[in-house]
């Protein structure tokens, strides 16, 4: 039985596994080993004069919805964050996957100006200068941290076994961490959110490294779903010879 090492805060990964069908999640051994700790940075929102926030992951919506009454129009990255959003009473409406298609969006769109990104302490893609240069007033604030965790015991006993583990990673900030704790790699099977995700793995020695054909959950759990095929097809074929 392959294990499916989940790095993800818990209640990402959580969620995450929910949503993969029960029959396959049997024929898995589910380990929870967070990485990353989501700390809301318990700060007022200064919102001041924006017309607008801007949304880059579920956390920031739920960091900042605590911190405020207020509910303004969202740009949200992702269709999970733009539900989070809209959940949670703000005017949400998703302007693509990445940071690069929200601020082509936004840039195109022209909307109501200053805006406000609300984001973690580690962030990439440079929203708040990028509109700014485009000619888009845009503030950002840190409303939560991302501390890194150690690889629980757990996960440190999966992966010295040498047995099949499957481990989807969802940022290159986690995949850089994880190659740092995970030895070898060996009998890792890693599944990486985009190629910026990938980089940081490529210098393990794992048996495969795979790049999911979109940058979200759903084409994240069909990659998983599709390694753990691959594995059970395979021991199928060990027993039999």
């Amino acid at each position: 039985m392959a294990a499916l090492l989940m790095t993800r805060p818990l209640a990402a990964a959580e969620s995450f596994v929910a949503g993969l069908p029960d029959a396959e999640c049997a024929d898995m051994q589910v380990i929870y080993a967070p990485l990353i700790e989501i700390r809301p940075a318990n700060a007022p929102v200064l919102l001041r004069d924006a017309e607008a926030v801007i949304f880059t992951s579920a956390n920031g919506v739920a960091a900042a919805s605590r911190e405020t009454a207020a509910r303004l129009p969202a740009f949200c990255v992702g269709q999970r964050t733009a539900k989070a959003a809209a959940a949670e009473g703000w005017e949400a409406s998703c302007l693509g996957t990445c940071a690069d298609e929200l601020v082509a969006a936004l840039a195109s769109q022209c909307p109501e100006a200053p805006l406000l990104h609300l984001r973690g302490a580690h962030a990439r893609g440079e929203i708040a200068q990028r509109l700014t240069d485009a000619g888009l007033i845009c503030r950002e604030q840190v409303v939560y941290d991302q501390v890194l965790l150690p690889l629980p015991e757990e996960a440190q006993a999966a992966i010295a076994a040498q047995n099949d583990v499957i481990v989807p990673l969802f940022s290159p900030r986690t995949a850089r961490h994880f190659a740092n704790l995970c030895g070898d790699g060996a009998n890792l099977h890693l599944i990486a959110l985009s190629q910026a995700v990938a980089g940081p793995l490529k210098g393990l020695k794992c048996k495969t490294l795979r790049v999911s054909r979109a940058p979200d959950a759903q084409a994240m759990g069909e990659a998983v779903l599709d390694a753990a095929a691959q594995l059970s097809r395979l021991e199928g074929k060990d027993r039999a010879e």
